[in-house]
């Protein structure tokens, strides 16, 4: 059985099946994006086409509305928290504001692989508990949801192979979070935008970031950006939230339909994953980009430095429940 087929399986055991009203009159679902509808580019987008493909095939009134629409990631958020939107492809950080916990599964060098993540989530009880926390305040995770297989290191200096190559670097970062694995790892970061991440690269207040591979090619940076490090440090997710008040009113005999749903998208982004993977590691040699692998040794030592950066946000005792969840579902 595949680690896919597992997730559908383990989103049913969590509780994830969503209704999928049919017949006459039925309620409209809606699916709000965060993505141009991009089936290329946007792994995102896959996955909600897919959910939205099935439940248009099984009868049910759905509809996909654009990004920003009806607002952005905090609108949505407090949307589907109140009820009024039903699915809401969504940052992480977003969802880790029900539940702080979600950020355990892009823990640096914690997953080997994506099928490594996707076996801790369809095997072990760590899904089933942020749920459960998180119902409670208006939204649970219906599926994690990847934008590439793996994250490396950009920059526009020189080649990266190992953490001391970033001590004279000052590297974007997303987030807090982030920005403390920079600074484990001896480096310089600084938060911006993405909107401002171009302008940044360009004057040298960011030397680079940490993105996977097709993302210079999604907001047009590969022009600017002069080296690529194949570090694998963590799975970049974001995660398809369902509002728990919706669930809390569904009948049982129409959860199976949305569970095939989720199953269905699920395998599709992961499908999309692998090729465009493959495709941007070409595009990025084709534009002239130098890519460097991490040697085990180097590996090792981004490892090792990542782990104070383990409990930036989490307790030691959260970190430690996915440390022994990947250990055991390796």
């Amino acid at each position: 059985m595949t680690f896919v087929r597992r997730l559908g399986q383990a989103a049913a055991a969590a509780g994830l099946a969503i209704l999928v009203a049919t017949g006459a009159g039925a309620a409209e679902i809606k699916i709000a994006l965060d993505s141009p509808p991009d089936m290329q580019r946007s792994g995102t987008y896959v996955f909600a086409h897919a959910l939205y493909e099935h439940l248009k095939a099984s009868g049910v009134d759905a509809k996909e509305l654009p990004v920003n629409t009806i607002g952005g990631e905090a609108e949505r958020l407090d949307q589907t928290t109140q009820g009024l939107l039903e699915v809401d492809m969504a940052d992480l950080a977003r969802a880790a504001q029900l539940d702080q916990r979600v950020f355990g599964f892009i823990t640096p060098y914690l997953f080997d692989s994506l099928d490594h993540l996707d076996k801790v989530v369809a095997e072990s009880t760590l899904m089933k508990q942020i749920n459960d926390a998180m119902a409670k305040k208006g939204a649970r995770i219906a599926a994690l949801v990847p934008v590439g297989g793996a994250t490396g290191i950009f920059n526009t200096k020189k080649p990266i192979t190992k953490p001391e190559d970033m001590a004279d670097l000052r590297i974007r970062a997303l987030d807090e979070n982030q920005l403390k694995l920079l600074r484990a790892w001896g480096s310089n970061g600084v938060v911006i935008t993405m909107p401002e991440v171009a302008n940044a690269l360009q004057t040298g207040t960011a030397n680079g970031y940490i993105n996977p591979p097709f993302v210079p090619f999604l907001f047009g940076h590969a022009d600017i950006l002069k080296y690529y490090t194949d570090a694998n440090i963590s799975v970049p997710l974001r995660v398809a939230l369902v509002s728990s008040d919706w669930y809390a009113k569904l009948p049982a005999k129409d959860k199976a339909t949305f569970d095939e749903g989720v199953a269905k998208a699920v395998a599709a982004n992961r499908a999309w994953v692998k090729g465009s993977d493959t495709t941007a590691i070409a595009q990025l040699e084709k534009a002239g980009i130098q890519i460097t692998h991490l040697s085990p040794e180097g590996r090792a030592r981004f490892k090792e430095l990542s782990k104070p950066a383990y409990t930036a946000i989490l307790t030691q005792a959260e970190v430690q429940q996915f440390i022994d969840a990947a250990a055991k579902y390796r």
